[in-house]
């Protein structure tokens, strides 16, 4: 009892150790049990796959299908961004993104948001383009007709070029601060159900012939208006696509800034999304 008396008295009386142990419990064991939540929270902010490409392509298609699992609804051309929550499983039985995104579906469950935005091109820059920069971003779906790729073919490379210029500065600026996380970009060849669609390996030829085509027009144009030809791969004037200097382009160039670029076909209006969903539950 007499030891315990003096404890008590040890404990109120006022001393260097009772002082730091205050500070420790008043101020220290709030920050650590935040951070311990913080670590073991997943996600502050939802992941998100943008949704890209030019108008027609079928990227509202695409998310309606994913959200409503059975077909897609009848869509418009787009003016204002759209997004959905949708989660993926590591449900490996699962053979179709059907049956992978259902909520009773094992494994562990992973959300995330589908972003749509308009495919116009005077949209793009407003939309698209400024949710490259974000955190939250894990990749990219650039969906396109394959069906008439041979008319569209300009503009649907020009604006995956300026996609892929961006992910390629954002990978840039990370090396002198916090390496942004890595954004790969699948090219979706969609309505593969005409006949008239191209297969996706001709879709990947024909679209890296014309990004080369588009880099050396872009590259003519700096140095008709003045910019020496050492300045073009340079920071100030970094508007060159993957390796400079190369000759031909190809999407194994971005490998270099940590972009990978695949290109799988597929057609929202007959379902066949699912290596497409398996794209994307890679990625988040």
């Amino acid at each position: 009892m007499e030891a315990l008396k003096q404890y008590v008295e040890y404990i109120f009386t006022p001393s260097t150790e009772i002082f730091i142990v205050g500070i420790f419990i008043v101020f220290l064991a709030p920050i650590l049990v935040h951070l311990y939540i913080a670590r073991s929270t997943p996600y502050t902010t939802l992941p998100s796959i943008l949704l890209a490409g030019p108008s027609g392509g079928g990227k509202t298609s695409l998310l309606t299908l994913l959200e409503r699992g059975d077909s897609a609804s009848a869509t418009h051309t787009s003016q204002v961004p759209q997004s959905i929550e949708l989660t993926t499983s590591d449900d490996h039985g699962a053979t179709t993104f059907r049956e992978a995104a259902r909520i009773d579906a094992p494994g562990a469950h992973r959300k995330f948001l589908l972003v749509d935005t308009p495919g116009h091109g005077k949209l793009r820059n407003q939309h698209a383009m400024t949710k490259i920069a974000s955190s939250t971003l894990r990749g990219i779906i650039y969906v396109l007709d394959a069906a008439s790729l041979d008319d569209s073919l300009a503009d649907t490379a020009a604006y995956l070029y300026d996609v892929l210029l961006a992910l390629q500065k954002r990978t840039g600026a990370g090396k002198t601060s916090k390496t942004p996380n890595e954004i790969h970009v699948l090219i979706a060849a969609n309505k593969l159900d005409l006949f008239t669609a191209l297969p996706a390996s001709l879709v990947k030829s024909n679209l890296e012939a014309e990004l080369g085509r588009i880099r050396q027009s872009r590259s003519k144009g700096l140095l008709d208006s003045g910019v020496g030809a050492d300045d073009i791969g340079s920071e100030e004037q970094d508007g060159w696509l993957g390796q400079y200097g190369s000759e031909k382009f190809s999407f194994d160039q971005m490998r270099e800034f940590d972009i990978e670029v695949d290109v799988i076909g597929g057609s929202v209006i007959d379902g066949k999304v699912d290596k497409w969903w398996d794209w994307i539950s890679s990625r988040i």
